[in-house]
């Protein structure tokens, strides 16, 4: 999913690229998957010359949430490769609208993000579309780009879990106080702990299907030098990979999304792409686990 939605940049980013460039097919070969083909969100020629960053972003969306809901439908596990976080809005959609007979299914999103990514328009200190996807998909801001999404209805809050969000703005801080969303700490992702695993079976017993996403500047710093937006105290790539092991392992999580992966200059010698690698295995051995129960 090339397309962030942001302004004033260039529309469609080269990350998602670069990470299916790497040798992944043969990572998940060997990790035992049956890997489908790999395809690329695209807009109608009449659709990329519509106005507005923000609106063609949701028309992308909208076809992310197609690629999603037609791999549910044929028993596949999802793996977004991701620009930014905008596109989660297009996974839930997916996952929301994945049955055969038309009817919503109740979906859950653990977000896993240095930030909260639950600002709004009102809120935002920055401005950055990024900053604001979660609160976009619980229904708080931005009803157009969740709607040409395909994302309807929102995702209730108590479905929403956050995890190893360390760095918040201060409005930000108070809406997700106010909207009592669950939340997990970094020592809660490195220790595999009872509260992680609470939440997963809290929202099992919820939902129909889960969409992890993982933004890459959660990690700790040393493993994305290169992006932009890293918080000291993450947890390695090892230890976020255990965990998603764990997450994985719940029968009614469905999709995988990894956003914001460091590309070409700001991934001199590889080393975030190995730690996004090292995050699909991680679920993938999650999955597998599954088959040995």
């Amino acid at each position: 999913m090339p397309y962030h939605g942001e302004r004033n940049v260039r529309e469609l980013s080269d990350g998602p690229d670069y990470l299916a460039a790497g040798d992944l097919q043969a990572r998940l070969i060997r990790a035992g998957a049956l890997p489908g083909a790999s395809q690329m969100v695209k807009l109608t020629a009449t659709e990329a010359a519509e106005y507005g960053e923000w609106h063609r972003m949701g028309l992308a969306n909208s076809h992310l949430a197609d690629l999603v809901a037609n791999n549910e439908r044929r028993g596949f596990l999802s793996i977004g490769l991701l620009a930014n976080c905008t596109s989660l809005l297009g996974v839930l959609a997916g996952l929301q609208h994945s049955s055969a007979q038309g009817t919503v299914r109740p979906v859950g999103l653990v977000f896993i993000d240095a930030h909260g990514d639950f600002n709004t328009p009102e809120t935002t200190l920055s401005g950055m579309l990024g900053g604001m996807p979660v609160a976009a998909a619980a229904g708080l801001a931005l009803h157009k780009l969740r709607g040409e999404s395909t994302l309807d209805p929102p995702v209730a809050t108590r479905r929403i879990v956050l995890a190893a969000v360390r760095d918040l703005d201060p409005l930000e801080k108070a809406l997700i106080e106010d909207s009592r969303i669950a939340r997990l700490s970094v020592d809660d992702l490195r220790s595999r702990s009872e509260q992680l695993h609470g939440e997963m079976r809290r929202l099992s017993a919820e939902v129909d299907l889960i969409y992890v996403h993982v933004d890459m500047d959660v990690l700790d710093p040393r493993e994305v030098p290169g992006h932009p937006l890293t918080v000291p105290n993450g947890p390695t790539s090892a230890e976020l990979a255990a965990a998603l092991t764990e997450m994985f392992g719940y029968d009614k999580v469905a999709a995988l999304g990894i956003a914001s992966t460091p590309f070409g200059e700001r991934d001199p010698d590889g080393v975030s792409r190995r730690a996004a690698y090292n995050l699909i295995e991680g679920a993938l051995e999650g999955v597998r686990r599954r088959s040995d129960r």
